[in-house]
């Protein structure tokens, strides 16, 4: 006896970002081949982000921000984005200071109300 084809979830399909670690201090003489990596895998990839990790990065520099900042430049270029894995405290305090904005893996968006916070309807309210 044989039963007809499962049920369940079939056509799921999972999206993972490709990730890029960053090694130790990065500099200008990285900076090409970086955003080369950064371009080859928003092409094939079709998440369209490249989780880029900085955890080791180490103490960071005005010149970490400049590589990062072209990073996520040369990502837009190529129709994807930049989102940043494991910033310190110190690396996004200058991030900050010089007025970039990056997606941080495990924040929620912007646009997206943090989790557990639900909006209010009062009865009567016109649909929206």
């Amino acid at each position: 006896m044989s039963s007809g084809p499962g049920r369940g979830l079939v056509d799921v399909d999972a999206v993972t970002p490709a990730v890029l670690v960053l090694p130790g201090p990065v500099s200008k003489e990285t900076l090409p081949r970086l955003c080369d990596d950064v371009r080859a895998l928003i092409a094939t990839t079709r998440a369209g982000v490249v989780v880029c990790d900085v955890g080791g990065v180490g103490p960071p520099t005005l010149a970490t921000i400049d590589v990062l900042a072209r990073m996520q430049l040369a990502a837009i270029r190529a129709g994807g984005r930049v989102r940043l894995r494991g910033p310190g405290p110190e690396l996004r305090a200058l991030i900050g200071l010089v007025g970039l904005r990056f997606e941080v893996e495990g924040e929620a968006e912007q646009r997206e109300p943090p989790l557990g916070v639900e909006e209010a309807v009062e009865p009567g309210d016109p649909a929206v």
